[in-house]
């Protein structure tokens, strides 16, 4: 049996920054309570708490839409290609993502209406088993309109043949804890991030937590402002409430 071809590297992902000048407050308030309270919280399961270094920084929230293998300067300069030429206007209207500027407009012919696209994050969700997980997440509220723009997105760098394949249905989703990245855990596992639990040694449990945040608003109706080519890994930045934030190849800007 011939050996299994060694996978690509990923150096790149798709998305959809989370941070505005809308949604920074909203997102600092709920994030900052959020890593209050699980961090300072004993339990039965969880003796030490939540790490704090396991709560992801409020820079570093995005909806990821596929990830890239460009490990040569043509391979990016494509996909950013791509990027800018994307026709948003056309694929927001095709979703059915429109909006009106008030309420006289609602008569307006198609061709004015203005697009537009908003993310509402509440809730929480578990990656793995919630008795023994090392990824949370805030789900968008299920929207056709930004599922179908997403994939559409998504779809385009497929074609191009820039975005790795998954079979597996799109999952938008903002990462809020990941044990991944506390002091001790990527050594453990060589350096291999990810949300495979097995990839992460160390474990929560998050039943609790699930609970208290299963209505929890995150942030509410932010219209989204851009889409971005982002680098693989996060890097911290002297803004010091932002924290971290992955460095931005190539970004478009929505109508």
């Amino acid at each position: 049996m011939p050996p299994k071809p060694p996978s690509a590297r990923l150096t790149h992902f798709l998305m959809i920054p989370l941070i505005t000048p809308t949604s920074r407050p909203q997102l600092r308030s709920s994030l900052t309570a959020f890593r209050e309270k699980v961090t300072t919280t004993r339990t039965s399961e969880n003796p030490d708490g939540i790490p704090e270094k396991a709560i992801r920084p409020l820079g570093s929230l995005h909806l990821t839409l596929g990830v890239m293998s460009l490990v040569t300067p043509e391979l990016i300069q494509s996909a950013l290609e791509i990027l800018q030429r994307l026709d948003l206007k056309g694929i927001l209207l095709k979703s059915g993502a429109t909006q009106h500027q008030d309420d006289e407009s609602k008569d307006l012919e198609p061709q004015k209406q203005t697009p537009g696209l908003t993310i509402t994050l509440q809730g929480i969700e578990s990656m793995h088993d919630p008795s023994s997980t090392s990824v949370l997440f805030a789900p968008p509220i299920p929207s056709p309109q930004l599922t179908t723009f997403c994939q559409s997105l998504k779809q385009v760098f497929i074609d191009a043949k820039l975005m790795v394949e998954d079979t597996r249905p799109l999952l938008l989703h903002a990462t809020i804890l990941n044990t991944i990245y506390v002091p001790g855990v990527r050594d453990k596992t060589k350096g291999k991030a990810g949300h495979g639990k097995r990839k992460a040694r160390l474990t929560i449990n998050a039943e609790e937590i699930l609970q208290d945040y299963e209505d929890f608003v995150w942030m509410k109706d932010v219209k989204v402002e851009k889409v971005a080519i982002c680098r693989m890994g996060a890097q911290k930045v002297d803004d010091e409430e932002l924290g971290e934030e992955y460095v931005v190849e190539e970004s478009v800007v929505m109508p």
